[in-house]
């Protein structure tokens, strides 16, 4: 048994546009810890290194679906991301807030404004099924200790068995030192599953834009500098792309929300140039 899902029937609720910087990556506000924590409960239980491997064979091959990127991301309306404490309203906003956000600063960079709009696709995942703890929210290695900056991490890993597994359990675990992340088992979610199906597709989205699809939930390293034992000087090298893409991840979730079928023409221009025509999911 895997727990029940937690991504029943939430009804999304507009707040107010008053939020100031430090009020995001809130955990505590009383009205929404429940659910997050409950996600979050779930997902330290039972993402161990056997359900990262199988959910990697489960999912790798893309033979579930087949449709283009923009529809994909049209999709995420039906959805609002229970891990999440900052977004109350269907991703779908938020894609083309963080795109927009990206596309003001670094107007030179069309691949890292697509980088923007698609970077939660994966999160798909939840409408085909999949838990929300399996799908949304931070990701850590697994095969190896939990760090402690891993949200939660205090009280929602009593029951996760590799925490206790001597094998995985240390510094290390199952690494080498500076063996990079590509080496890495993440706990299973829409960072990883994006990444693979832009590579199954054979995108032509840079490696920095990769690293940003595959790494931006990766709390831990991005924000808090953990894990770096295990960093190649690639994975340094990328870092700073990261750490960039996580301002307009971050902190452009308002609810001024933007006229998407304004914005669509300019979007399905770069789908068409990095990720064109029908994909395989």
């Amino acid at each position: 048994m895997q727990g029940p899902d937690p991504s029943l029937a939430y009804r999304p609720n507009l707040k107010d546009d008053s939020k100031k910087m430090e009020d995001y990556r809130n955990f505590e506000t009383e009205s929404i810890f429940g659910r997050v924590f409950k996600t979050y409960k779930l997902m330290h239980t039972h993402q161990t290194l056997d359900f990262v491997k199988q959910k990697h064979s489960e999912w790798s091959s893309c033979n579930h679906a087949q449709m283009g990127m923009m529809d994909a991301i049209m999709s995420l309306n039906q959805l609002v991301d229970e891990s999440d404490p900052d977004v109350d309203f269907p991703n779908s906003y938020h894609a083309f807030q963080t795109a927009e956000g990206i596309r003001q600063a670094h107007p030179d960079k069309d691949w890292f404004h697509l980088v923007g709009l698609i970077h939660d696709v994966g999160k798909i995942l939840a409408l085909w099924d999949e838990p929300q703890w399996a799908v949304v929210g931070d990701t850590f290695p697994v095969g190896c200790k939990f760090q402690n900056s891993i949200v939660f991490r205090d009280n929602t890993f009593l029951d996760n068995p590799d925490d206790k597994n001597p094998n995985y359990n240390t510094e290390y675990g199952i690494y080498e030192p500076s063996c990079e992340l590509d080496n890495v088992f993440m706990s299973w979610g829409h960072d990883e599953y994006l990444y693979r199906v832009m590579k199954f597709n054979n995108c032509s989205i840079p490696e920095e834009g990769l690293y940003m699809i595959r790494f931006h939930s990766f709390y831990p390293w991005h924000s808090h500098g953990d894990y770096m034992h295990l960093c190649s000087d690639k994975d340094l090298h990328m870092l700073p792309w990261v750490k960039e893409f996580n301002k307009f991840d971050l902190y452009t979730k308002t609810t001024n929300l933007p006229d998407i079928d304004k914005l669509k023409p300019y979007y399905q221009s770069l789908i068409d140039k990095y990720c064109p025509g029908i994909l395989k999911w």
